[in-house]
C-alpha cells in the first residue's frame, strides 16, 4: 500500500495534465471552429453583397442609358425606352432574389442602406417612364 501512496501525487500529476491538455484542445478547436464560421459567413454576405450590387447597377445603367436618350443625361450610349423596357424588366425581375438574399444574410445597417438605394432606382424608372425631360430634376436623383 505505502508503494501505491508513494506513486499517487505522480498519477494525481498525470491525470491532471491529461486533463489540462485535453480543455486546452478542446478550447483551441471551438476557437478555430468559430473562426472558420465567421469567415464561412463573411464570404457569404461579401457574395451576396456583390451579387445584389451587380444586380442594381444593371439596373442604374440602363436608367441611364435612357435617361440620355431623353436628354437628361450624358451617358455615351442612349436607349430608347420602348428598347429597354424589357431590359429594366428583367434587370427588376433579376433584381428580387438577390434582394431576399440580403435581406437573409445582410446586417442591419447594409439592408438599411440597400433598400434606401433601390428606393433611389425605382424612382429613377418612374423618372423615366413619364418620359419627362428635366435634366435638374435628374441630377438631383443622382445626388441622392
Amino acid at each position: 500500500m505505502s508503494a501505491f501512496l508513494q506513486q499517487l501525487p505522480a498519477l494525481i500529476g498525470v491525470v491532471i495534465g491529461a486533463l489540462g491538455s485535453y480543455l486546452a484542445v478542446v478550447r483551441s478547436d471551438r476557437a478555430r471552429f468559430q473562426r472558420e464560421r465567421t469567415a464561412r459567413w463573411e464570404e457569404r454576405r461579401l457574395a451576396v453583397y456583390t451579387e445584389y450590387a451587380r444586380t442594381l447597377k444593371q439596373s442604374v445603367t440602363l436608367a441611364y442609358r435612357v435617361a440620355s436618350h431623353l436628354g437628361n443625361d450624358p451617358h455615351p450610349h442612349p436607349l430608347p425606352l420602348a428598347e429597354a423596357e424589357p431590359l429594366l424588366t428583367e434587370a427588376a425581375l433579376a433584381r428580387d432574389p438577390s434582394g431576399e438574399a440580403l435581406l437573409m444574410l445582410g446586417s442591419p445597417r447594409v439592408v438599411e442602406k440597400a433598400r434606401a438605394w433601390v428606393v433611389v432606382v425605382m424612382e429613377m424608372e418612374r423618372f423615366l417612364r413619364e418620359g419627362r425631360r428635366e435634366p435638374e430634376a435628374w441630377q438631383g436623383l443622382l445626388a441622392r
